[in-house]
């Protein structure tokens, strides 16, 4: 299937889920930014967008996954867990229940702040549980365009930031951020996110390769309000630039507060993941 942060995912981002806050307080921040350096303005905004995802404990979702390749489409049916953690990352474990020679295939994630993350995956034909190195995370998610590293909650710490403009995107305000992995294994050399200014959630990532050039671009779209707090989004479509495939992921029945814990997500739990 935070896959928001759940393929979150998530999703890095991709997965990226936010409340909003009142006006006022969005004028005063926006105010206040005015007088930052690029770095500083970066910061903050990311600092407010992580602000806005907090307090929804547990949730679960079904999750669409289409891979586009060529003319072929393969289509994959999941559901997503996920467990906010308190002063650290997020924990989220995806499910597979089709195709049949995916099923049963279950993912667990193990975001952290200020240490390297921990992923596993269970493989039930081998019927024992991979764990992902992390010199390995920036492959290919069950041949998806999407990588394992996407798939992690967005935890500011994780980055360095840098203002680059405002720019309207599809009738919508944003601030055009630039985000720099401080992971020395991360595929990525940086990203830039459009964050819109209303809600400050991000509506589109493109990712750039080691070399610094375009890699991929995540577009995050249709989202709803839940719980009159949490925005997350419906559509998620991500574009590789060089190979030219394209995975669509389509989120729903999302339910917060299902009574999960950390008893959910260990390397035991995955095995028995149905």
């Amino acid at each position: 299937m935070t896959i928001t942060k759940p393929l979150a995912l998530s999703i890095s981002l991709a997965f990226s889920l936010l409340l909003a806050l009142p006006s006022t307080a969005q004028e005063s921040l926006s105010a206040d930014t005015q007088q930052l350096s690029p770095q500083a303005k970066g910061l903050t905004i990311a600092k407010e967008m992580k602000a806005r995802d907090r307090g929804w404990q547990d949730s679960s979702a079904d999750m669409e996954m289409v891979l586009h390749i060529g003319k072929r489409e393969s289509r994959r049916e999941m559901r997503i867990l996920a467990l906010e953690v308190a002063d650290d990352g997020d924990k989220s474990m995806t499910i597979f229940d089709s195709p049949n020679d995916v099923k049963g295939t279950a993912f667990l994630s193990f975001t952290h702040t200020n240490a390297m993350d921990d992923q596993w995956l269970y493989l039930p034909a081998l019927k024992r549980v991979k764990r992902i190195s992390s010199k390995n995370k920036s492959g290919p998610f069950m041949g998806s365009e999407f990588a394992y590293e996407d798939l992690n909650s967005f935890e500011v710490e994780q980055y360095d930031y840098r203002w680059l403009r405002d720019e309207t995107v599809d009738g919508q305000d944003c601030f055009v951020i630039e985000s720099t992995p401080r992971d020395q294994y991360s595929g990525y050399s940086k990203q830039v996110a459009w964050v819109d200014k209303t809600h400050y959630r991000v509506l589109k990532i493109d990712f750039y390769d080691r070399k610094d050039t375009l890699l991929k671009t995540l577009t995050l779209s249709d989202y709803k309000l839940h719980l009159n707090k949490f925005w997350r989004p419906t559509t998620q479509s991500m574009v590789n630039h060089k190979n030219q495939r394209r995975t669509e992921v389509f989120l729903r029945n999302y339910q917060f507060g299902t009574g999960l814990d950390e008893s959910d997500f260990t390397e035991n739990s995955l095995k028995r993941a149905r």
